[in-house]
């Protein structure tokens, strides 16, 4: 029996990347899958857009009977030193990542908790931070903020929900090659820059949006029945701490 058999779940972001991962790996696992993103997905739709999330939703609940899961992958890259962000870039960043997250969880938790609970449960929501909503990162200002605000937003989500049977968690991937970040690391100066975060991440490489997917997929499945509130890194050891030269010495490699 695939993981997620007689399940509706909504994922944003869904036109490339990680959101696209997470829509086929879903969709393997047996549920019907709705994507969102501006163009390109199922549904175009802008998360800044509230009303257009409402009536997204409703049109999945109309069309299927409720919502199990939601998946919030949609962002955007963004940032530099403080001094340097213009105030609409900043808000831009801030509003897709930070406001576009508060709005999709919103309304995917009002619609959950006028479902029955199956096994206990009314629906899942994973949300999309960041390693870089965990620590900072040197040119990071706006992104990191943003991400920063998904993580200390998805524990008050977990909070308020939990004993209504909506767990809500986050994934705070390392550096994934996608084109979002294929696209920043091809500006000019940036390979050097691509080589030494590479080696950061302790398994030598950087991550696939296939393995943020499984992710997503295990904290929306009933084997993370017990799982909410977690700010969970996928990255590769990138957060584990440092590496110096020492395990060279010890014969590591």
């Amino acid at each position: 029996m695939a993981r997620l058999d007689g399940k509706t779940a909504v994922v944003t972001g869904a036109a490339s990347g990680i959101g696209l991962a997470t829509v086929e790996r879903f969709r393997a696992e047996g549920a019907v899958v709705v994507g969102w993103d501006l163009q390109g997905a199922d549904v175009d739709l802008d998360v800044r857009d509230e009303a257009a999330i409402v009536a997204a939703i409703a049109a999945v609940v109309d069309d299927q009977g409720r919502l199990d899961a939601v998946v919030h992958a949609a962002g955007v890259a963004g940032g530099g030193p403080a001094h340097l962000v213009p105030e609409e870039e900043w808000d831009r960043v801030v509003d897709i990542n930070l406001k576009g997250t508060f709005l999709v969880a919103k309304h995917a938790a009002a619609t959950m908790l006028t479902q029955d609970p199956i096994a206990g449960e009314r629906g899942a929501i994973v949300t999309i931070a960041s390693v870089e909503g965990l620590a900072g990162t040197e040119g990071g200002s706006t992104y990191n903020a943003a991400k920063g605000g998904v993580v200390i937003l998805t524990k008050n989500l977990a909070i308020d929900y939990g004993r209504a049977g909506i767990r809500v968690n986050a994934i705070c991937p390392g550096f994934i090659d996608t084109p979002m970040l294929q696209a920043v690391f091809a500006m000019d100066g940036m390979q050097e820059v691509m080589a030494d975060i590479t080696a950061a991440h302790q398994l030598g490489r950087l991550g696939r949006a296939e393995e943020i997917a499984s992710t997503a997929l295990f904290l929306c499945s009933a084997d993370a029945s017990f799982v909410t509130g977690v700010a969970l890194p996928v990255d590769g050891g990138y957060t584990a701490g440092h590496r110096h030269g020492v395990s060279e010495l010890m014969g590591l490699g």
